[in-house]
């Protein structure tokens, strides 16, 4: 039947978000007359209010339900508030409920949706008896249920928005909409509302951010002092300056760019997309007066103090072993030490620094004292013209010649080197009766030998000829048995690889390529190469080739930029050393850690990833290799044996044919040079005869090189150019 209310002006709206939010929803006003009404919620407010009597409170809702029961409908009386509650307004209202035929009470808190589902079910069950009988639980338990409830449905949506958001760009709108389907969200979104979803996205966004800026951080921190040590190695510049004064120094330095860079917006976290920018892994200037910048500075600057502490105690070190009395030639470490040591030196170097410098000293010693005690042996040549040839000495023979040569210091100075000693007056009998190289107390000083050494590099054989042309055209560190390998990669990638080929190798790092072995020198560069620390090319490392690692479509696109940044330095170079400097490439798709193939995971197939690679590859003009299978490669290999042995055959290959086109070309130029129509000067015949001695301050080098440096000389038809 239907129940005339009186609601007169009174606004209705349908909320499914949470309160607060009216204004959102379609404002309808409420019908005077009859509405069919099937059962009433009775609110009772619990809560301590401003200027209100509960008292009166419960007086007036005592009388609303008597108006009420004459309609017969279902009655229900729900104490909202209870959040706020009060412990006797919330006894007073169950003692009217019961007083009132048992009147079910519900205690609710809408704030925190807490029961508030619960008072109209307990209605509808009143309205339909079939219904199963509502469990009313009471509001604190029911609180620390929906807190549970909460906590879980916020742990399972913090997981789900992290697996979906892994970027600090990402924008709730889009996020949202990947989320929508997902039980994690709709379940956290109906007990805590959009607005509090949102608030957690925003938080874990800002997480990322701020992990993100982190990670720069560090590897800017990481960076600095390589680039302070490249910018400002010396002492003397910065020891005096305050930090704003070694900023405009490093300015002024020629390479400050290359580590650098100075922002319009400091402080540099605080820039929005600048830990984004393709050039943001240059060093921010600003980074320098943050604390850990300063401390860093700071550090370099007592870096370089130690340093040059260190070697003034090297230094005294050393001076202190050349004035000491109780150094000699061959006295052990530990016989010299309590004479040449003090407190200061422990507390600046090791103790092996000192081992070696007293090593090195004692090496400039022995072998002083025993060219002094050679020529003291020539001095007394006539000891030696009574043995009998091929003869060695007897005992009675040493022993007159030590009687003899024992008074002198030459002698003495090898006094703890015995045995030394007694070999070089074997050495200098043998060299008494047969002078050769072999015998010669100058070694490899020898000018026998120094003179066939010239003589064969200025007169070679046609065929030698041809070999030491192509040898020369070649750089002095492109020795024909060691291969220099950049590997490029990103991730990871590089590094792996090398550890792998590392593992193949020999204990000596060589390599055997079609039954040769190598020395294979690896070079892995994972970063911007156009910073010095990632460099192809070093002083002390000229790269044969590359291989360039890929695995997705991110690493592919690192390996091109990288690609063109090296070809433009290497132009740049050619054109001020004269001529270019290709480098052999190789691109090769490897598998993922784990067996789990190429761009599994990522929305990249394993075609897509070839097509890709082969087309860079043609665009690059280099070799292009499939990817190795995992029966061949074996469990966690990037690539297989087979491959590293292909792509190094032919890098060889590469160089090899770069060898000859070289040669050629100086060969051409050369001959081209002299086929002109000159006619050559009569040829003469010279001959060069010197006398020299091994030892002497002038060398066979400075007398023989300006006659054999001329281009006229050559050998004479049938002579035999040697040394006796």
């Amino acid at each position: 039947a239907a129940t005339k209310l009186a609601s007169a002006e009174k606004l209705m709206y349908f909320c499914t978000d949470q309160l607060g939010l009216e204004q959102d929803f379609e404002q309808k006003q409420m019908p005077d007359g009859k509405l069919p009404v099937d059962g009433f919620l009775l609110c009772v407010d619990v809560s301590r209010g401003m200027n209100r009597n509960f008292d009166e409170q419960l007086k007036f809702v005592s009388n609303l339900y008597n108006q009420l029961a004459k309609t017969k409908k279902p009655v229900v009386v729900v104490l909202t508030k209870c959040d706020e509650g009060v412990e006797r307004y919330i006894r007073d209202a169950h003692a009217f409920a019961l007083g009132k035929k048992n009147l079910q009470v519900v205690e609710t808190s809408a704030r925190s949706n807490v029961n508030v589902e619960l008072a109209f079910g307990t209605l509808v069950q009143l309205l339909d008896r079939s219904r199963g009988k509502a469990k009313i639980v009471p509001y604190f338990e029911a609180l620390k249920q929906q807190s549970q409830q909460i906590a879980a449905a916020k742990d399972k949506y913090e997981w789900l928005v992290s697996r979906v958001v892994k970027s600090h760009h990402e924008a709730w709108a889009n996020a949202s909409r990947k989320m929508q389907p997902a039980p994690e969200f709709q379940d956290y979104v109906h007990l805590e509302g959009t607005l509090k979803a949102k608030k957690l996205f925003l938080q874990h966004v800002q997480r990322l951010k701020q992990e993100h800026i982190e990670r720069r951080r560090r590897a800017y921190l990481a960076l600095l002092p390589q680039a302070l040590d490249a910018l400002v190695p010396d002492l003397d510049e910065i020891e005096r300056l305050s930090r704003a004064k070694a900023e405009k120094l490093l300015e002024a330095k020629p390479d400050f760019h290359k580590w650098f860079v100075v922002l319009e917006e400091t402080p540099w976290d605080a820039w929005a997309g600048r830990a984004d920018e393709a050039d943001a892994e240059r060093i921010p200037l600003d980074l320098l007066e943050t604390p850990a910048g300063e401390r860093l500075y700071e550090a370099h600057v007592e870096k370089l103090r130690d340093e040059r502490r260190r070697a003034e105690m090297r230094r005294a070190f050393r001076e202190n072993l050349e004035s000491s009395p109780f150094v000699t030639p061959g006295k052990p470490w530990e016989e010299a030490r309590s004479f040449i040591m003090n407190e200061d030196f422990y507390q600046w170097l090791e103790e092996p620094v000192y081992m070696d410098i007293y090593g090195k000293h004692q090496k400039q010693l022995i072998d002083r004292a025993k060219e002094d005690f050679q020529e003291l042996l020539l001095e007394y040549s006539e000891l030696f013209y009574e043995l009998e040839l091929d003869a060695k000495p007897s005992k009675e023979k040493m022993a007159v010649i030590q009687e003899v040569l024992g008074e002198e210091q030459r002698f003495k100075a090898l006094q703890k080197l015995q045995a030394e000693r007694d070999a070089l007056v074997l050495k200098h009998v043998h060299f008494v009766y047969h002078p050769t190289k072999e015998t010669c107390p100058s070694c490899s000083a020898c000018v026998d030998a120094r003179v066939e050494q010239l003589l064969a590099a200025r007169f070679a054989r046609p065929a030698e000829r041809h070999r030491r042309g192509a040898a020369a055209a070649v750089p002095p560190d492109a020795d024909a048995d060691r291969i220099n390998l950049v590997i490029l990669g990103k991730d990871g990638l590089a590094r792996e690889l090398a550890n792998e080929i590392r593992a193949l190798c020999t204990n000596d790092d060589k390599y055997v390529v079609e039954g040769k072995m190598y020395e294979l020198a690896l070079r892995p560069i994972e970063g911007n190469v156009r910073l010095p620390v990632n460099a192809f090319h070093t002083p002390t490392f000229q790269p044969h080739g590359c291989l360039c690692l890929y695995n997705s479509k991110e690493s592919l696109s690192y390996v091109v930029e990288s690609i063109e940044k090296s070809r433009e330095a290497a132009a740049a170079a050619g054109r001020r050393d004269g001529h270019p400097a290709p480098l052999p490439l190789a691109l090769v798709l490897v598998n993922k850690r784990g067996g789990g193939g190429c761009g599994e995971g990522g929305g990249e197939t394993l075609q897509s990833l070839i097509q890709q690679g082969q087309q860079i590859a043609s665009k690059l003009q280099c070799v292009f290799l499939d990817p190795a299978s995992a029966g061949v490669g074996g469990y966690g290999r990037n690539i297989n044996e087979k491959q590293i042995g292909q792509v190094l055959k032919g890098l060889l290959d590469a160089k090899r044919n770069l060898n000859l086109v070289v040669g050629s070309s100086c060969s051409s130029s050369s001959s081209s040079s002299s086929s002109g129509g000159f006619k050559e000067p009569h040829e003469a015949e010279l001959r060069v005869v010197m006398c020299l001695m091994c030892g002497d301050p002038v060398g066979a080098d400075e007398v023989l090189l300006p006659i054999l440096q001329a281009q006229p000389c050559r050998p004479a038809p049938g002579a035999s150019g040697g040394s006796s």
